[in-house]
């Protein structure tokens, strides 16, 4: 009896060693700001440590796509993921069987890691996801969009009492409202693809769209004012130079948040928007103060127009 018992728990033991202990993680999730997937494997009960004895494959849904024989240091890879390696050979003596895949290439779906190391084998499962990850956080998308809004608005405020307040002829208002019209419609298009979650090409060009054609409103101030007064005041010279501030820094912002995921300057492009809509602010406030005063007090050029014209007309009547 007693002998058969032993039997028994020797042959337990026997098999207890005869299996690797295989760790990583049950779920591992990619989004679009990774370049890269790594696959975790780790054995923990390796004994002989030597590559040559060891063996490893990885399947996803039960199909080999990646294989390592390091007797003979072949590799085979499935067509289909050409970019799957070792994270680090050097350390596969150390239990580090780890897979790493391009983001492309990596597919979702249940993946698994089988070691073996002589007679003895071991395996772990894990199930690749897509994380619903942006480029920029939603808070920040809704900050931009909502600055350029307040911008287009403030913008389109002033040229409204511009028009109101000041003769301006209807050819100049065409001019002056044509690439006004295109520059929303351009931001419009570059919010859709912005605000759209991940981190892609149609991204980029979203916020590109958004940026760079906001330039239109610097001469667009300088025109307003333009209307307003024959010679600019020192004060509108001031908020013209504020407006070219912030669109520089938001030129700075765009450029250094492109190549990044997650963006790390983001508050800088927020910091341009913000600089431009205050100077869209400010220069609103500015021509609706004289523009009350216009109403008793015409410009300094059209004082001076008037009774010349009045003069010309009573030369040419003798």
């Amino acid at each position: 009896m007693w002998l058969l018992a032993a039997s028994v728990l020797l042959g337990a033991l026997r098999a207890g060693s005869a299996q690797l202990i295989l760790t990583g993680t049950d779920i591992v999730e990619k989004n679009d700001c990774n370049e890269t997937v790594i696959l975790p494997c780790y054995v923990t009960n390796l004994r002989e440590n030597n590559e040559n004895v060891m063996f490893v494959t990885w399947k996803k849904e039960k199909k080999v796509i990646f294989s390592f024989r390091g007797g003979t240091n072949e590799f085979y890879k499935d067509p289909s993921f050409l970019s799957a390696k070792l994270v680090s050979q050097a350390d596969l003596t150390k239990g580090v069987a780890s897979l790493m895949l391009s983001t492309a290439q990596a597919t979702v779906g249940n993946y698994s890691c089988e070691v073996t190391e002589s007679n003895r084998e071991g395996e772990t499962r894990m199930e690749l996801r897509q994380s619903s990850g942006s480029w920029f956080l939603i808070v920040e998308r809704a900050i931009i969009i909502s600055l350029l809004c307040i911008v287009i608005i403030l913008c389109a405020a002033q040229l409204i009492v511009i028009v109101l307040k000041c003769e301006m002829e209807s050819q100049r208002r065409v001019c002056i409202i044509i690439p006004i019209v295109i520059f929303v419609a351009v931001a419009g298009v570059g919010t859709a693809l912005f605000f759209q979650d991940g981190y892609t090409a149609q991204n980029q060009a979203g916020l590109g769209l958004i940026v760079v054609p906001a330039v239109i409103l610097v001469p667009f101030q300088y025109f307003m004012f333009g209307i307003v007064f024959d010679s600019l005041p020192q004060t509108t010279l001031a908020l013209i130079g504020l407006k070219i501030l912030g669109y520089i820094i938001a030129v700075v912002g765009f450029a250094l948040c492109v190549p990044a995921c997650p963006p790390l300057h983001a508050s800088v492009l927020i910091a341009g928007f913000a600089i431009m809509a205050t100077a869209s602010l400010l220069s609103l406030v500015y021509v609706v103060i004289m523009g009350s005063r216009m109403k008793d007090h015409p410009r300094p050029g059209k004082a001076v127009e008037e009774p010349l014209n009045e003069l010309q007309s009573y030369v040419i009547r003798e």
